[in-house]
């Protein structure tokens, strides 16, 4: 069964940008934790409704640094951790990344959590160095449509000129990759030097 989730990001609509149909069906069975970096009223309050409709908690916070990564891992103790990608091409998303990077080590110590940690997808896919590489590829085809509810709620922002397409060609590409109508891309990052095991293939 899916585990608890803690998703570390920059702004209020990348959780649901990124990861929300993933997010949207761990909390169907565990609890999903989405942290972000507070902005203003109008965006926080966005972040709040698309969070209620994925159906996760979300905790607004002035700075993600890595003492509140750390604060955050030893309070909630997820089994999953979710940022962006190191080498993202937004530097808040860097920023986030890097944070969690620095933070997690001595939580990890402390509470042997999270299990696993995993980036996920970026601006039409693509990194400062490339093409993301994804070796994880979940389907949402049960959950996009809670995601795009979701994405939607941010109306300050052009989801529907720019966002919200970009979510549906994406979720299409990587649901072909797997023979799914959607589906979110994910690539494992070490913990101390491990990645997660695999039973079988």
């Amino acid at each position: 069964m899916p585990g608890s989730v803690l998703a570390v990001m920059a702004h209020p609509d990348d959780l649901e940008l990124w990861a929300g149909g993933t997010l949207a069906l761990h909390a169907q069975h565990a609890p999903v934790v989405g942290a972000i970096q507070a902005h203003d009223p109008i965006r926080d309050a966005e972040a709040q409704a698309g969070a209620k409709v994925l159906g996760i908690d979300v905790e607004l916070h002035p700075r993600l640094d890595a003492a509140t990564v750390g604060d955050l891992i030893r309070r909630h103790r997820p089994d999953v951790l979710i940022t962006h990608p190191t080498d993202d091409v937004h530097p808040d998303h860097r920023a986030a990344a890097e944070a969690v990077l620095a933070g997690l080590p001595e939580a990890h110590i402390a509470t042997s959590s999270p299990r696993r940690l995993y980036t996920c997808d970026s601006y039409n896919s693509l990194t400062l160095n490339g093409p993301v590489t994804a070796s994880v590829i979940i389907d949402i085809s049960g959950t996009f449509e809670q995601k795009m509810r979701a994405l939607a709620e941010h109306r300050s922002q052009p989801i529907t000129e720019h966002f919200g397409p970009m979510a549906e060609t994406l979720s299409s590409l990587w649901g072909a990759r797997i023979g799914t109508a959607r589906a979110e891309a994910f690539r494992p990052l070490p913990i101390l030097g491990r990645l997660p095991a695999a039973a079988h293939l």
